[in-house]
């Protein structure tokens, strides 16, 4: 596929002042100025002309059947119909050009033009990326998050992360997930001691916090949990949401699912661009892509209500799951061990910690407001459809 290099623009004339400037007649000036503006005139369309659409090659982290590919589909479908055709993104499934968990660095080379993920799958390249979105967000759900990066600083803390470690990107994160589940099991948890010894699917600072509570952990992209857990190597994993993990298989290898985490209570999806190629495009095009991103951001959290909570019924009607409600003593525990895990990560990295207390300042107003404003759902839920939810604590 080709891809069109950014050409400079030319110099315009220099003014030229001071005792030492050479003396050059108004007419003579007239005459040159005239007669280059008349070539860059006939010039402009055949520039033009040679240019036409630009073109991007991305690649997602997901597997093509994840509805999580779809939403990278729709955000390159978004750009590319807003930009009418002048920027064609074209986006591949996890694996084509690199594996999921080398998005980052492909990106950064050049490899791919740009990509669709989460910020968590670069973990071990810096540990504070993980921090949009691997745990509880001080009490922020995921489009708390998202305020906090756009107008409480995040955004800026961002690309100086990114910039610390030599990452040639631009990053853009939208798509608010819901709350994650704890995992999937053989049987329910119903206490913190059931964790210990478990071969446990999870990434980023999780994989510390899991850790914390007794399991044994392997960090996996989505598309390799299911294969990992029908052939032993993994005895529960945890990945995103009912679409998903339904369409990937997990109810082929496992029929209990505790609903509930603190884990990844804020995450968000990421979207990725080369530097370079980003900066070159035209203002106007990159000005079109910044809307793009909150629109597909908005689409997104609407598509995953509908179609989350349709996977969510048939899950308990075609595929016979179970579901419980992870008891409180785990949620607790968790948050406890995540409060000793950022501790000492932020003791050791200095932009770890920067960003944890921004965070935590823009949590702490945010949280409180809305914890006073915002009105009980579960009473009119209750009020409407009846107290008795689905998922029972287990026993």
């Amino acid at each position: 596929m080709s891809r069109p290099d950014s050409v400079p623009s030319a110099a315009g004339p220099t003014s030229v002042s001071g005792p030492s400037a050479p003396r050059t007649s108004r007419r003579k000036f007239m005459l040159t100025a005239g007669a280059a503006a008349a070539g860059a005139a006939v010039a402009a369309p055949a520039v033009a002309q040679s240019t036409g659409p630009v073109a991007m090659r991305w690649q997602s982290t997901w597997p093509s059947k994840d509805i999580f590919h779809e939403y990278a589909l729709d955000f390159a479908k978004k750009v590319n119909d807003m930009t009418g055709g002048d920027l064609k993104i074209e986006v591949l499934p996890a694996g084509a050009v690199v594996p999921a968990f080398g998005l980052l660095e492909a990106v950064s080379k050049g490899t791919l033009d740009g990509g669709h993920g989460v910020m968590v799958y670069h973990y071990g390249k810096q540990t504070a990326l993980a921090l949009w979105g691997s745990g509880p967000g001080y009490g922020m759900d995921a489009n708390m998050l998202l305020a906090w990066h756009k107008y409480g600083g995040g955004k800026e803390l961002l690309a100086k992360l990114y910039d610390s470690i030599g990452a040639n990107v631009v990053s853009m994160p939208y798509g608010p997930m819901p709350t994650q589940p704890l995992g999937w099991f053989k049987k329910p948890i119903a206490k913190v001691d059931d964790m210990k010894g478990l071969k446990f699917r999870t990434v980023g600072i999780s994989i510390d916090v899991f850790t914390g509570l007794g399991a044994a952990v392997n960090a996996l992209p989505g598309g390799e949990i299911v294969s990992a857990m029908d052939r032993g190597l993994l005895d529960a994993a945890e990945f995103n949401n009912a679409s998903s993990d339904r369409v990937l298989g997990f109810t082929d290898v496992s029929k209990i699912c505790m609903l509930q985490s603190y884990h990844q209570n804020a995450e968000q999806f990421e979207i990725l661009f080369n530097k370079a190629k980003y900066d070159a495009l035209p203002e106007k095009m990159r000005a079109i892509i910044a809307n793009a991103v909150e629109a597909a951001s908005a689409d997104m959290s609407w598509k995953a209500i509908d179609r989350y909570s349709k996977d969510y019924v048939e899950m308990q009607t075609k595929d016979k799951v179970r579901f419980y409600k992870t008891p409180d003593p785990v949620l607790k525990k968790q948050l406890e061990v995540y409060d000793e895990v950022v501790k000492k990560k932020a003791a050791e990295n200095p932009m770890f910690k920067e960003i944890l207390e921004s965070q935590r300042q823009f949590a702490q107003r945010a949280t409180q407001w809305e914890n006073d404003t915002v009105v009980s759902r579960k009473m009119a839920f209750d009020h409407y459809f009846g107290q008795a939810g689905v998922a029972k604590q287990p026993t």
